[in-house]
């Protein structure tokens, strides 16, 4: 039996998929929620222990802890699938021929040189490649219409990712970091299957951040909703079906020209001026659960199959899909929370500390209305808990 490693900040998802397949599983990631399921071949980071505080995830994660961690399982391994968290690039050589996934990625995780190899063939933001702070209010004084945000060069899930105002005290880390137009409208992603030369936009969601929720300036990526559809938009929009066929064209074309392969995400933002291509994560995305929930398959078994040269016939969406992740409100210790639609829950009595994640509701429903009820009523649950059980009066 082919030995398969998952790697990456959470493998729960895709665990419970690759556990159906016939594969002998090895696992390492950075999170150990009480509902990972547990296999013989299993390294995690992150031990959960009562009255512990589980820290700061953008303070104590690692990419390299990781791949330290899993030495011996990069070469007891036949296939390697990194999810979130882990890049490609960042493997010993030896190991890149064991990934499944796309692998050639530099022009792609580079934000600046993606825009570059994109800029004249698709709608997207102004973008500058900056050293120095000071760059960028320069910049900003010769654009006196436009509002600039701060990215760093490489990242994901919004994090780091800052509005530019004319504070002079704002702070932003060493290196290079891209500025670029922010552009008002609605987060839109699509989940694309592609084998190297063909591709195959499988399903468009909305994706949501926690400016959705609070209409702050945070673009901390905070769930999804798919399909998506007049109702699931949440948003006065014209000619709904243009919309995600040219999602569909961009996002396929997008692949092809990448040659990416297996299962690959493309985010965009809907403004008044159409369709604005984000980015490309060229790895499984956090709609997994989502799609298959949605469509019914396993969507493993379609990153695999992708990757090995074949593009599943994909069924029509029989159900809508909504995943939210909750961020505690406030320093809390967890207890036992009785709901049916909550997941990544953390081990009884460990401490969360506040703005970090505590656990991920995902839920379905035929009806989008009932379904988005289901949700806010569960997020509401949760949060009040949280607000209670708060520790040291945080």
């Amino acid at each position: 039996m082919k030995k398969l490693l998952l790697i990456g900040i959470d493998t729960r998802s895709m665990l419970n998929s690759a556990l159906k397949l016939d594969y002998d599983i090895y696992s390492a990631s950075y999170f150990s929620t009480s509902d990972t399921p547990i296999i013989k071949n299993q390294k995690i980071i992150l031990n959960e222990s009562d009255g512990e505080s589980c820290g700061s995830f953008e303070d104590q994660f690692s990419s390299q802890n990781i791949l330290e961690i899993s030495k011996d399982f990069l070469d007891e391994a036949d296939y390697i699938i990194p999810i979130s968290g882990v890049s490609p690039s960042e493997f010993p050589s030896k190991y890149k021929r064991k990934i499944l996934g796309s692998k050639d990625i530099g022009n792609i995780e580079d934000k600046f040189k993606f825009f570059k190899e994109i800029k004249d063939e698709v709608l997207t933001p102004m973008t500058f490649r900056l050293t120095d702070i000071d760059e960028a209010f320069e910049i900003n004084k010769n654009y006196n219409d436009v509002q600039f945000i701060l990215k760093p060069l490489q990242g994901s899930g919004g994090y780091g990712i800052n509005l530019l105002d004319n504070a002079s005290d704002i702070q932003f880390s060493e290196g290079e970091f891209i500025l670029q137009e922010y552009v008002r409208g609605i987060n839109l992603s699509s989940s694309v299957l592609a084998d190297g030369s063909d591709s195959k936009c499988i399903i468009n969601t909305r994706l949501l951040t926690e400016h959705d929720f609070e209409k702050n300036n945070s673009f901390r990526y905070i769930g999804n909703i798919l399909p998506l559809t007049e109702e699931s938009i949440m948003a006065n929009v014209n000619d709904m079906e243009k919309i995600t066929d040219d999602m569909n064209t961009t996002s396929e074309m997008l692949a092809r020209k990448f040659k990416l392969l297996g299962s690959n995400g493309v985010d965009y933002i809907l403004s008044e001026k159409g369709l604005h291509v984000i980015e490309i994560n060229p790895r499984i995305q956090g709609t997994f659960e989502c799609v298959e929930k949605s469509l019914g398959i396993n969507m493993l078994e379609a990153h695999i199959k992708a990757c090995q040269g074949e593009i599943m016939e994909i069924p029509k969406p029989q159900f809508y899909s909504y995943k939210k992740i909750i961020y505690s409100p406030a320093r809390m210790k967890y207890e036992k929370i009785d709901l049916d639609n909550i997941y990544d829950l953390p081990h009884i009595g460990s401490i969360t500390e506040k703005e970090e994640p505590l656990l991920t509701i995902i839920d379905k429903d035929k009806d989008f209305k009932k379904l988005f009820e289901k949700v806010e009523l569960s997020s509401k649950i949760v949060n009040d808990i949280a607000r209670k059980g708060q520790q040291d009066g945080k």
